[in-house]
């Protein structure tokens, strides 16, 4: 794995330095994350469940953080690690070079994904795409 973190070039970086909770790599939990807090959790270890912010939210699945049998939503998602579920970003999603994505993922307003991203299922954008015609 990368000895740095990759930087972000879509999910401001004081949304990632204001997290303040953190799944610790190496350590595993089972259960749910939700919060009707606008804050942010890190992943780094492995977590089975779901984490749900019902406003705000950002999201970090660092480069050794594995996420499964999920459902993560949030206004920010900023993945560099593996997640095995469904993603849905309110503002900005982001996937890494080193990350793994097999799941859907939708999105409101933005997205970038890196070369080399992993990714199987669908992408969609969920905003409105107006009646311009091509």
């Amino acid at each position: 794995m990368n000895a740095q973190p990759t930087p972000s070039r879509l999910v401001p970086s004081e949304r990632l330095n204001a997290i303040t909770s953190l799944i610790a790599e190496g350590s595993a939990f089972e259960g749910h994350f939700q919060s009707s807090r606008d804050q942010g959790i890190k992943i780094d270890g492995h977590l089975k469940g779901n984490v749900s912010f019902e406003t705000g939210g950002t999201l970090h699945v660092g480069a050794t953080g594995v996420i499964e049998n999920t459902r993560l939503e949030a206004d920010y998602v900023f993945i560099e690690g593996k997640v095995i579920g469904t993603v849905i970003a309110r503002k900005a999603l982001e996937i890494t070079g080193s990350a793994t994505l097999m799941g859907d993922a939708s999105y409101d307003e933005l997205i970038d994904m890196h070369p080399r991203a992993r990714v199987r299922g669908k992408i969609e954008y969920r905003g409105d795409l107006g009646t311009t015609s091509g």
